[in-house]
């Protein structure tokens, strides 16, 4: 049954690439990110991107049944690209056959499609500005 879960933003210097990182959890408690971060590490590492340079965030998210790790960001003009990695008994997994985004993580995808269009979509973009738009929600 759906009930809200409160969405928490963290620090802008959480990652050290300036993207924006967010918590979730289905029990309402503090979500210990040190458990995200290497995997987090790991994800961006598996990329050919430059992260200081383009608009991205994370969603952290400690689901009732698994930790699920939510990689988003931008490119192609307008288009955004994402990757999830969820934590089984064998460690983490990043297969999108079997684990994605949920529903509560939506709510971040919705906030942070609002800001890439209020922010890097406009006549001025600004990528300072899309980092410091961010959705807190308890």
């Amino acid at each position: 049954m759906y009930r809200p879960r409160p969405i928490a933003s963290l620090p802008a210097d959480t990652d050290a690439d300036g993207i924006k990182v967010y918590t979730i959890a289905a029990d309402g408690k503090d979500v210990d990110i040190s458990r995200y971060l290497p995997r987090l590490r790991a994800m961006k590492q598996a990329r050919p991107i430059s992260w200081r340079d383009i608009p991205a965030f994370t969603i952290c998210h400690e689901g009732a049944k698994a930790r699920y790790l939510v990689l988003g960001w931008w490119g192609n003009d307008n288009e955004m690209f994402i990757a999830v990695a969820a934590e089984d008994a064998s460690g983490w997994v990043e297969d999108m056959s079997r684990y994605s985004f949920c529903l509560w993580d939506m709510e971040v995808m919705w906030h942070e499609r609002n800001a890439f269009i209020e922010c890097m979509y406009g006549a001025v973009p600004s990528l300072d500005a899309y980092r410091a738009d961010r959705l807190c929600k308890s």
